[in-house]
């Protein structure tokens, strides 16, 4: 009988990404759902200065990059997070919390992009089913995203190139926009780009903070690019320069069209609106197609996030049920499929129960909501990773040299990180409440799976090597 192969006898994957390949994977996943859903968000809290809490939102995440890339150069395996609380803490629990926490995260981005799907669907096609239209819209987009999840999906590189392209082409054209409507005579108040405007119980830095901790929503989707590492070549030499590049080009991005759409619509419009970018076309190129063209534009460029977010939930519900942190329900696989068919329900369902929630009950915007419950979420995990960079310098690596960021850097990631995870930050009370319950979950079934080890005699529980929690059945 031939003997199983162990890990270290495994073959490496294809190192195919250059630098060239690596910064549209890169931009392609920062860029998206955020900055064409949550511009009027943004800007209903601080005004026409909307473009300073994504200016702060970008000097945020690229002081957590530099944690990122001490880590990945160090240790250029998948993972990311999971496995950097894995090889720093050496505690189970926490490693799991880390990989749950990421998990709820994904599912709450695409969350978001789902709702924001169906806020686009109508507004391109011109008629309305009132706000029960939108989440009926919403919770099938997500069921077909759970069709095609289990259908099986491989996401390639070159598919990767023409989604980025897509999504900065929608973009570039609200830049665009906003030049020709410079130079063309529209209505354009440069005014409101400098006022700072504010609610009444609160001061500037907190409307700051809490607009930021809103725009950091934007912002993510850098960490992914981690998951790279093995299939990058040379990613020592090439992961900082790209990395930081790829973040220079959203956070500028990000800046002129936050400074285009309060030239062009007055903040009231673009907060009142779920498709804010439309409204930025529409007062600057009135007539034009391109507003016809960009809800389509805008459907598009978050569909794919939405997918691959909803694709990674469901592999890692999968890879912690295989090592026997979560019940082994949720490890099943399809016998024809062959993809982990009660994964994808329990993260749909769980996505359901996000999207009818905050259509609901929310107090605010369901996509200002939802988005802002990722980056609580993610923003709690960069908490950690600022941490592990410090404690892992402990493990030197005598074999060749990895990037290595100065110590200010992380302390300053994790004061800021942790301060906008607080409640004083100016956080809503609602993504707090969102974040517990998928938290709490996660603990209970933490818990349930012990005990169902214990039953069974389990002796080899825990995720003893993170790199594999997201391997596909």
């Amino acid at each position: 009988m031939t003997k199983p192969e162990t890990v270290d006898q495994q073959p490496e994957l294809r190192r195919v990404m250059g630098p060239g390949l690596l910064l549209l994977f890169v931009v392609g996943d920062i860029l998206g759902t955020g900055v064409y859903a949550l511009t009027g968000q943004v800007a209903k809290e601080v005004g026409g200065a909307a473009w300073l809490p994504f200016l702060v939102a970008f000097l945020i995440a690229t002081v957590t990059a530099f944690s990122y890339l001490e880590l990945v150069t160090k240790y250029p395996q998948a993972a990311g997070a999971a496995l950097y609380a894995h090889k720093a803490f050496g505690i189970q629990f926490v490693t799991f919390l880390v990989a749950f926490v990421v998990m709820c995260s994904g599912i709450t981005s695409a969350s978001t992009a789902s709702r924001f799907f169906a806020a686009n669907f109508f507004t391109a096609f011109h008629f309305s089913w009132g706000k029960a239209g939108v989440v009926v819209l919403a919770l099938l987009f997500m069921a077909l995203l759970a069709m095609v999840n289990f259908r099986g999906v491989g996401e390639s590189v070159k598919l990767n190139v023409i989604l980025t392209i897509i999504e900065i082409t929608g973009l570039l054209l609200v830049i665009l926009v906003g030049l020709w409507a410079f130079a063309g005579g529209v209505d354009v108040d440069f005014s409101r780009v400098v006022a700072f405007d504010t609610a009444t119980d609160k001061g500037t830095f907190l409307a700051v903070t809490t607009a930021t901790s809103l725009a950091f929503f934007a912002m993510v989707g850098f960490e992914d690019s981690v998951n790279m590492a093995e299939e990058t070549k040379d990613p020592v030499r090439i992961f900082p320069k790209v990395l930081l590049s790829g973040l220079g080009i959203a956070g500028l991005v990000y800046v002129v069209v936050a400074i285009v759409a309060v030239a062009l619509v007055p903040v009231g419009v673009l907060a009142a609106s779920e498709t804010p970018l439309v409204e930025v076309v529409k007062a600057g190129a009135p007539g034009l197609p391109i507003e016809e063209i960009l809800p389509f534009i805008s459907m598009f460029a978050v569909s794919n996030t939405a997918l691959i977010n909803m694709l990674m939930a469901s592999r890692l519900i999968y890879g912690m049920s295989r090592q026997h942190v979560l019940p082994p329900v949720l490890g099943t696989v399809h016998p024809r499929r062959l993809t982990p068919w009660v994964a994808i329900a329990f993260t749909t369902l769980i996505a359901f129960g996000l999207i009818f929630y905050v259509s609901a009950f929310a107090d605010s915007s369901a996509i200002a909501v939802l988005g802002g419950t990722t980056s609580l979420l993610l923003l709690a995990v960069f908490a950690v990773v600022n941490v592990a960079v410090l404690v892992l310098r402990r493990d030197v690596r005598k074999e060749g040299g990895h990037f290595k960021t100065p110590t200010a850097l992380p302390v300053i990631g994790f004061v800021a990180s942790l301060y906008l995870v607080l409640p004083f930050s100016g956080r809503p009370a609602q993504q707090y409440l969102l974040a517990g319950i998928l938290i709490v979950i996660g603990v209970v079934l933490f818990g349930l799976t012990t005990l169902i080890n214990r039953q069974l005699g389990i002796r080899d529980a825990g995720i003893t090597d993170p790199t594999h929690l997201g391997d596909a059945p």
